[in-house]
């Protein structure tokens, strides 16, 4: 049985799970970070696929197949924990994995940016989302969609919806149509000389927080009225400017001219 407080929605149907991994084209060489790996449906099938295969799961009603699962297949390890939590840096190690996951919808965001701080041993992120979230993930400046969350996963990666799955392919059925979301990296992130990542996110977030205020009224709030304007100037943005409107190189232009008046 789900857990709703966990956000849980097995994937059930067999068929689903192989277009998927077929879709993903897990090679012999490949190893997958799988987060909230439930009862195991795609942990064996990625398990048959690839060299080896890390499953988490916080769920401790669900851990004894997981770890009957992993007797059978040798190249399956479990950890019992809450992704959120976990030090993924000494989970991953000094290689390179693959992310998959079906994640819960309420907490998309959070585990992205958990997962994109260990963005330099991540080859890939490939994860179930509510379709909803996938294109935002996905949007472009002057999209309606286009926000922080594109921000985001497009400094770090290269968005793309790769597949639609309907709710009759979870148990229980959810209320939304979900899709699988492949976000390769790396990104832009390497052109735009941000050394302090983090502290460029917030700005991002900062600007977006009020979305239907101009940028200069957002910045005014950040960096007081006369660096507002400079800042503006010299990225050669009109004061009219909404964040919406940005792509990437415009918003670290911004960002580096934010304290320069």
């Amino acid at each position: 049985m789900a857990r709703r407080h966990l956000g849980q929605h097995f994937l059930t149907d067999a068929g689903w799970r192989e277009r998927i991994a077929n879709t993903l084209r897990a090679s012999a060489t490949d190893v997958w970070l799988e987060i909230g790996a439930g009862h195991g449906e795609m942990t064996a099938v990625l398990a048959r696929r690839s060299a080896k295969v890390i499953a988490i799961e916080v769920d401790p009603r669900l851990l004894q197949r997981l770890l009957g699962l992993a007797q059978n297949l040798p190249n399956v390890e479990v950890i019992r924990g809450d992704v959120l939590a976990l030090d993924l840096a000494r989970v991953i190690g000094p290689r390179r994995v693959r992310v998959y996951g079906n994640l819960p919808y309420y907490i998309t965001s959070p585990i992205l940016h958990r997962l994109f701080e260990q963005a330099d041993h991540l080859s890939a992120v490939d994860v179930v989302v509510q379709l909803e979230v996938a294109a935002r993930l996905a949007a472009r400046p002057g999209r309606r969609e286009y926000g922080y969350l594109s921000v985001l996963a497009q400094f770090y990666a290269r968005p793309e919806i790769l597949l639609r799955i309907p709710p009759g392919a979870f148990r229980p059925r959810p209320r939304v149509t979900s899709a699988l979301m492949s976000l390769r990296i790396p990104g832009d992130r390497a052109h735009y000389g941000i050394t302090d990542e983090a502290d460029f996110l917030d700005f991002v977030k900062a600007c977006f927080a009020q979305k239907r205020k101009t940028l200069l009224n957002n910045l005014r709030r950040m960096v007081g009225e006369e660096r507002a304007h400079e800042a503006l100037r010299r990225t050669g943005l009109r004061e009219t400017a909404r964040a919406e409107q940005l792509g990437l190189v415009e918003l670290a232009a911004l960002y580096q001219h934010r304290l320069q008046g």
